[in-house]
């Protein structure tokens, strides 16, 4: 059996292809090879197909763990033969996990939003004053109707009146429900 004819690179033209293509030691089908993306690595008269994100990912795992089994099997090695002492195994080992911690760490975390800008658009439609607007930050601080009076310097009565109409304008019913609902809406941080 000889070699395959070269595979266009467009994805227009694969489109056409039904043929196996030969790469390495295994036969991939140029169609129903999900993990490879749209393109392959192929030399194609001296064209190269560019690699699928996806592949380039799978490939850098690859490479990653092929070099983490080569140095454990280094230290594997050198433990058996009793040339490193059992302490630096232990430091390589701390140190594996804590670059590992500190990927999925970074990886995993939420990165700063930046500075936090009030939605107006949404307190004009819904038709909040500024008092309420005030009236909602404290309420998101925590504070009591007690406490908010006494901050604003207004009384307890109409702290209860502008929290009701606040309940109101925002369709909840507990204190909680409106602290959500506004900073889903960016009306607080």
């Amino acid at each position: 059996m000889q070699g395959w004819p070269p595979l266009p690179c467009s994805p227009n033209e694969r489109a056409r292809e039904t043929r196996p293509i030969k790469w390495g030691v295994s036969r991939l089908w140029s169609r129903g090879a999900p993990f490879f993306g749209e393109r392959a690595v192929l030399a194609n008269g001296g064209k190269i197909c560019q690699l699928s994100a996806m592949l380039k990912t799978a490939l850098l795992y690859a490479l990653l763990l092929a070099g983490a089994a080569t140095l454990l099997g280094w230290i594997e090695y050198h433990y058996l033969v009793r040339t490193i002492s059992t302490e630096f195994y232990i430091i390589v080992i701390a140190i594996g996990f804590a670059a590992l911690g500190l990927w999925a760490g970074n990886r995993l975390t939420a990165k700063p939003r930046g500075e936090f800008e009030t939605n107006h658009a949404a307190i004009a439609s819904l038709g909040l004053t500024a008092r309420e607007c005030e009236v909602l930050e404290q309420l998101a601080g925590g504070q009591s109707n007690k406490e908010i009076a006494r901050t604003l310097g207004i009384s307890p009565n109409t702290v209860k009146t502008h929290v009701a109409r606040l309940f109101e304008k925002l369709d909840v019913q507990r204190r909680t429900q409106a602290i959500q609902k506004a900073r889903r809406l960016s009306l607080i941080q």
